[in-house]
């Protein structure tokens, strides 16, 4: 019994900083999985998808654009662990394009202002229905451990998905 005793204080502490890990990689998982699922529901809906970052409550969520559904029946949100912090650290600035007074001049998905938004002050990742992402999706986001730990998701390097990165490249 004592032998036993002795072979777990000494794993506990090394188990401990596993789990730990494997936390911080399963949220960088889930959240990518949902960038996959947004852009996927976005080609197949044909509707701009937002999925927005609650960095100060730890949470996501993935809807279509509220300007073009009120109710979004497939939404879906989560709660990161409470070991987790999530981080927009490069948001992309873009300064609106000047929009044509003539009415019958064509305007583009892209460029057309998002109106009425559920979570207007939250970074949001938009994915506009031909599967590219909006110029205003931010480029990198933080998720950082309790042990100081992180993992980033960054745009890929053609800007139409994310990836999960181990350093700030």
């Amino acid at each position: 019994m004592a032998l036993l005793t002795v072979a777990v204080s000494v794993a506990a502490p090394a188990l401990s900083n596993f789990f730990r890990g494997r936390t911080l990689d399963s949220e960088a998982r889930r959240l990518l999985a949902m960038t996959r699922g947004g852009q996927n529901r976005a080609v197949s809906e044909g509707l701009p998808m937002d999925l927005w970052l609650d960095t100060a409550n730890g949470k996501v969520g993935l809807e279509a654009e509220p300007s073009f559904e009120k109710e979004d029946p497939k939404r879906t949100e989560f709660e990161l662990d409470t070991g987790v912090t999530l981080e927009v650290v490069k948001q992309a600035v873009v300064i609106p394009a000047v929009v044509p007074m003539n009415p019958n001049q064509p305007i583009s998905v892209a460029s057309v202002p998002r109106v009425n938004l559920t979570h207007a002050n939250l970074p949001t990742i938009r994915f506009l229905p031909d599967g590219t992402l909006s110029e205003t999706s931010p480029e990198k986001v933080k998720l950082s451990g309790r042990d100081g730990s992180a993992l980033w998701l960054v745009q890929a390097r053609d800007k139409l998905s994310y990836e999960i990165r181990s350093t700030n490249e």
